[in-house]
């Protein structure tokens, strides 16, 4: 087993703020030269800053998930080589858990995200989901089992949903939220774009889903049978995050095109554009129709053009960092950055963003509320941040 030691280093982070007014969204305006929406999307000035002190703890290789364990002292670790890693938040040990499930590792595929089942502190369950090869190209799916943190093994390992497998390595975004007796998971386009629209496939879209994996009742489109069982919300690219806000709405973060990258809040039954709206344009160039009033999509409640390519998703529950309550924390790869934005009911508003440096992959909150980050690629770092 690889065992790690935490790295001691203490550090500063200088940080630069960004805040976005709190208009509209899709109000009239100019193009966007870097490639984004036709629609403006109007800034404030950068405004002073305080800076976070920030704790390197460790590093994983393609690091993508993160989840502390309840009632116990340990944060698990998914990288997207097909490992999972237990580290021990007291001595700062690092384990890799046996008992994983073989993955396809190839462009975004591998092993994606892990968090803890409603009742861990008692029976142990986790939910993990992975790219595996398939017949028809490769297939995401989510498993349950049980974890035996002293001994760092998985048991028990079964397969409880499958995503429609098909050619390429790309979109699966395979995100989890449990939330009282329903799991939801989010699935990308593969890069396929018409299914995000096609009710009779399980991709491009965000599933509700008992905790045993089958179609949860009283789902929107319950009636058509089949696929469409599944489906809570159609119409996404990649979401890459979703997270639950104070008073139980869901959020997803989600990759656009070239720009367009959303906030959007999940409602029962509503189709979100892609790939016939969007507030960016195709990597070639050419357009895709904007959100507007009465198009038949639900808008975002907040996008970024130019991209930032947010790769998580945490809401802040703590009160470590005053004024944060019910934010919403967005990892940026391409961006590489951290990026505040305070939720009101449905609205959505960036208010803060800081540039990490590198690219971040996951954003946790720890118990304490401490907020936990993890660069993205080979060698990234798991830092803490607190407070200066």
């Amino acid at each position: 087993m690889r065992r790690l030691l935490a790295i001691a280093a203490v550090t500063s982070l200088s940080l630069s703020v960004t805040a976005c007014a709190g208009a509209n969204p899709l109000s009239s305006g100019t193009s966007d030269s870097s490639g984004g929406s036709s629609q403006a999307h109007p800034q404030v000035p950068v405004g002073s800053i305080d800076q976070f002190r920030v704790t390197e703890h460790a590093s994983f290789d393609e690091g993508w998930a993160m989840s502390f364990l309840p009632g116990t002292d340990h944060l698990l670790i998914s990288e997207r080589g097909g490992s999972l890693q237990l580290r021990d938040q007291g001595s700062g040990e690092v384990v890799e858990v046996g008992g994983v499930p073989e993955v396809h590792h190839a462009g975004q595929a591998g092993m994606h995200d892990v968090i803890p089942g409603p009742d861990f502190e008692t029976d142990g369950t986790v939910y993990l989901s992975w790219v595996r090869d398939h017949e028809l190209g490769a297939q995401g799916v989510v498993g349950r089992a049980t974890l035996d943190v002293d001994k760092a093994s998985l048991s028990g390992l079964e397969v409880i949903w499958e995503q429609d497998p098909t050619s390429g390595d790309g979109h699966f975004s395979l995100r989890m939220l449990i939330q009282e007796e329903n799991l939801f998971v989010t699935s990308g386009d593969r890069q396929k774009f018409d299914p995000a629209q096609d009710r009779q496939t399980n991709l491009g879209a965000v599933l509700r889903l008992t905790l045993d994996g089958d179609p949860a009742p009283g789902n929107p489109w319950a009636d058509e049978g089949g696929k469409a069982a599944e489906l809570w919300t159609i119409g996404h690219r990649n979401p890459l995050g979703i997270a639950e806000d104070k008073a139980g709405n869901l959020w997803v973060s989600e990759m656009g095109p070239r720009g367009g990258d959303e906030l959007n809040l999940l409602v029962e039954g509503e189709n979100y554009g892609w790939p016939d709206a969007s507030m960016g344009v195709h990597y070639d160039g050419s357009p895709i129709p904007d959100h507007t009033p009465g198009d038949g999509f639900r808008a975002p409640a907040e996008y970024w053009a130019p991209s930032i390519s947010p790769g998580s998703l945490a809401i802040y529950r703590g009160g470590l960092f005053p004024g944060w309550e019910n934010s919403a924390l967005l990892g940026g790869l391409s961006g590489q950055r951290l990026v505040r934005v305070q939720i009101d009911g449905g609205e959505a508003q960036t208010v803060e963003q800081w540039d990490a440096g590198e690219r971040v992959r996951a954003v946790a909150e720890a118990p304490d509320g401490a907020v936990w980050i993890l660069e993205d690629g080979d060698g990234g770092r798991l830092l803490e941040l607190r407070p200066a």
